[in-house]
Order: structure tokens, then C-alpha cells, then sequence
């Protein structure tokens, strides 16, 4: 068994609440990603998509809180987006910066990106 635990961070849009298919989508697709990586998923974790500051989203506090209690060594999210929109794009750097000061990476599981972070 892999002695790197992940934690899978969902971050989806609620538009339409009664479609769990983006939701179940990014859980597929984080699963896979951690298994094909030897990566040991802990848990998983959703928030509503729409609040631009991470750590004003409950679900990504207790990422974090995990990180802190060295929990876990990775995080895997479908994209960017998922941490901040585009428009607020300095909180990913933030972060993954805070991330980074106890030892834990992000990956993103969406195949182009996951492909670029496979590139040597």
C-alpha cells in the first residue's frame, strides 16, 4: 500500500442541483488518477462552486486542516478552477504555497493537465 495519501477535492458548479454528473464525473476521474499514481485516497471532499476565495469554502478549510496535521502528502482536483476562478487566479498560488509549507502537492486529474504534469 502507498505510503502517500491523497485527498480528493471536488469544487463543482450547483446550477442544477438535481444533475450529480459533473460532480460524479470529477470523482471518477480523481480516483483513477490516484490509482494510476499509487496514490492512497483518504477521502473526498466537495464544495459548491462560486465563492472565489478558497478559504472561505468549508470543504477546502479542511483540506487544509488536514494538510496541517500531515494527513495527507497530496491533493488532487480536476483543474484550476476548482481552487479559484481564473479571475481570482492568485489564490491557486497562495494556496499552493500553503500547501507546499507542510509537504503536500496539488495535482490536476483532468488528462490534458495531468499529461503536462507527467512531462519530464
Amino acid at each position: 500500500m502507498s505510503t502517500r495519501a491523497a485527498v480528493l477535492y471536488v469544487c463543482v458548479d450547483q446550477v442544477r442541483p438535481a444533475s450529480k454528473v459533473p460532480e460524479e464525473r470529477a470523482v471518477e476521474e480523481g480516483r483513477v488518477f490516484a490509482e494510476g499514481r499509487g496514490l492512497r485516497l483518504v477521502d473526498t471532499v466537495t464544495d459548491p462552486y462560486g465563492e472565489p476565495d478558497p478559504q472561505r469554502r468549508e470543504g477546502w478549510r479542511r483540506v487544509c486542516e488536514m494538510a496541517a496535521r500531515g494527513e495527507i502528502t497530496d491533493v488532487i482536483t480536476r483543474w484550476p478552477a476548482a481552487l479559484a476562478p481564473e479571475s481570482h487566479h492568485e489564490f491557486r498560488f497562495r494556496e499552493a504555497e500553503a500547501l507546499a509549507e507542510h509537504g503536500v502537492t496539488i495535482s490536476y486529474s483532468w488528462e490534458p493537465l495531468a499529461a503536462l504534469q507527467a512531462a519530464p
